[in-house]
């Protein structure tokens, strides 16, 4: 009878035991599903907010920009959230291959170049170059930039590789700088001849800071190009969630409502 008892119980343990770790197992696959589900997903979205109109931020250091606004307006329509992280443009793209972050939204224009190395969604915005020059300063066309000393632009921005196409990539004429207002204010001190960047931009710097210091130069030669949000390269979930929220949105007009509150006239 004994024996008969030890038996029962050491089965009955075993299948305890058994039962446990099944258990444990299913539990931890349970925890961990919601991390992974779209649904309960935060993406974290990298921004550098000294672009304005596109990021930037209030006197009271909330962010605030085109690309912000559009960006959330996205994720309501799509139903997913979203979380800003403000940090400066030239480590965007590498926090975002080493996984800090899910999607960049910092006024990046989609190139070839780019698209080797990341993956975009559809365009959002239509954007050309333009050259800025002090108010009394006249300029015809890009081969002038060839006899300037000195041309500012802000740091692996489209106005830099722009300027690079013409001048060299190594060229010791180009001046960069950190942001799209340090290049600006250069110019206004006098230590460049001409500053290229993302004519959006330069507008919107112009018309906040005296438009009787400028000259806004269209510069035809340069063409349209387009604003796209980012992904790691392959990322096809996040981008076709990303498309889908911005046909929403143009579809609703609220798109529309959000570029008039930046961009009218």
């Amino acid at each position: 009878m004994k024996i008969k008892h030890w038996l029962a119980a050491a089965t009955m343990c075993s299948a305890l035991v058994l039962t446990a770790c099944g258990g444990s197992k299913n539990n931890s696959e349970s925890a961990s599903a919601p991390a992974q589900s779209s649904a309960d997903k935060t993406y974290i979205v990298g921004t550098n907010a000294e672009f304005a109109p596109f990021e930037s931020r209030t006197a009271n250091g909330s962010l605030t920009g085109f690309d912000i606004d559009l960006l959330t307006a996205m994720a309501k329509a799509g139903n997913f959230k979203i979380q800003f992280k403000d940090q400066p443009w030239d480590g965007l793209f590498a926090s975002l291959n080493n996984g800090d972050l899910d999607i960049v939204a910092s006024g990046v224009t989609i190139t070839d170049e780019r698209k080797q190395s990341m993956t975009f969604s559809d365009p959002y915005f239509d954007i050309s170059m333009m050259v800025l020059t002090p108010k009394a300063k006249t300029f015809h066309s890009l081969a002038e930039l060839n006899n300037m000393q000195r041309v500012a632009v802000a740091s692996g921005q489209t106005g830099d590789l722009a300027v690079q196409k013409i001048l060299g990539a190594q060229s010791t004429k180009i001046a960069r700088f950190d942001s799209v207002p340090l290049a600006i204010k250069e110019l206004e001190n006098g230590g460049v001849e001409a500053m290229v960047s993302d004519g959006a931009v330069i507008s919107n710097y112009v018309k906040a800071n005296g438009a009787d210091k400028f000259t806004i130069n269209k510069v035809p030669e340069f063409g349209v190009d387009h604003y796209g949000f980012v992904v790691r390269k392959g990322d096809t979930a996040t981008v076709e969630k990303l498309n889908d929220a911005l046909k929403k949105i143009r579809a609703s007009g609220e798109y529309d409502k959000i570029y008039a509150k930046y961009f009218s006239n």
